[in-house]
């Protein structure tokens, strides 16, 4: 099939993914007493970076780990300023102050030591390791938090149907999303082929956008259904996957040489976008800030295709 017809075919698997899951989640959140914040952050999180996390571990495996290191700091980028743009310019959003505090801080920091250690020209297999801890310790905290905001007056014990409903919803979803982002990262890699770019640059745009699918979806149908704490915790928890995980996992494999210089305006651009994400003294994120965000992916787009001279 022709790239075209990928993109198509997985705009439509997203769509229709991105309707089921958020149900599901939402219906896991109630099961679990726990705030669906949570939920995004690390069972949302974790499903719709599924994508990131293969191309990660497929390229490292295949001795092409740099399209793995712009996948998951393109998809940082994307996954901000436009999927979460994109979110803010359909209506606003609050976010909750508990997520923002959990995720936002490590969001921030994970690109930054990623820049930190590719200084000596190569995030090595110690460097993973320490990726990986630093993950590890997030996840250790945003569990304990999800144990400690179990509220035991919430009615969990859903008629029968409705649990399987929950479960089957959100199964569906997951299947139709991962389906989406393959999709589309066949045909970002095909366009890229046909472009000549090198790996880092087909990873950081081409392909950062075809498994930050799953990442849209889900945002996008949680904006549109009132679920503002589901779409800002997949974000925010999307971005620390990538950031530490699919990194971490893609250079415990492989080894990644990489030059500062290389990654440097990626990581700025994902962390300007985050930075923009702080609210306001209302705890709100309007549409202008949206259009901000969109903004700022466009202007990316532009620089990083001139600086490679594509």
């Amino acid at each position: 099939m022709t790239p075209v017809v990928l993109v198509v075919l997985g705009i439509a698997a997203a769509a229709a993914g991105g309707e089921l899951f958020v149900r599901g989640l939402v219906g896991l959140a109630v099961r679990l007493r726990v705030a669906p914040g949570i939920v995004g952050a690390t069972v949302a999180a974790f499903a719709t970076s599924s994508p990131e996390l293969s191309v990660g571990v497929n390229s490292a495996l295949e001795g092409t780990p740099e399209v793995a290191l712009g996948d998951a700091l393109g998809s940082n980028v994307v996954n901000v300023a436009l999927v979460l743009g994109v979110a803010l310019a359909i209506a606003g959003l609050t976010p909750r102050r508990a997520d923002l505090n959990r995720d936002l801080p490590v969001a921030l920091i994970a690109p930054l030591v990623t820049l930190g250690l590719a200084a000596d020209g190569t995030i090595s297999r110690i460097d993973g390791g320490i990726l990986l801890a630093s993950f590890g310790a997030w996840l250790v905290v945003t569990i304990r938090q999800a144990v400690h905001e179990r509220d035991g007056t919430v009615a969990v014990l859903a008629p029968p149907g409705r649990r399987r409903a929950v479960v089957r919803d959100a199964v569906a979803g997951l299947v139709l999303l991962v389906v989406a982002g393959r999709l589309i990262v066949l045909a970002a890699k095909g366009i890229g082929e046909l472009l000549g770019w090198d790996a880092f640059t087909v990873g950081a745009l081409l392909v950062a956008v075809g498994t930050s699918t799953p990442e849209l979806a889900t945002t996008i149908m949680a904006r549109v259904r009132g679920y503002d704490a589901v779409s800002v915790g997949t974000v925010l928890g999307s971005n620390i996957f990538n950031g530490l995980l699919v990194i971490g996992v893609a250079s415990v494999i492989t080894p990644i040489d990489v030059a500062v210089s290389e990654i440097a305006l990626t990581v700025a651009a994902g962390v300007l976008s985050l930075l923009l994400v702080l609210p306001g003294s209302r705890n709100r994120l309007g549409r202008r800030r949206g259009a901000l965000l969109v903004s700022l992916y466009a202007g990316y787009l532009v620089v990083l295709l001139s600086f490679r001279g594509a």
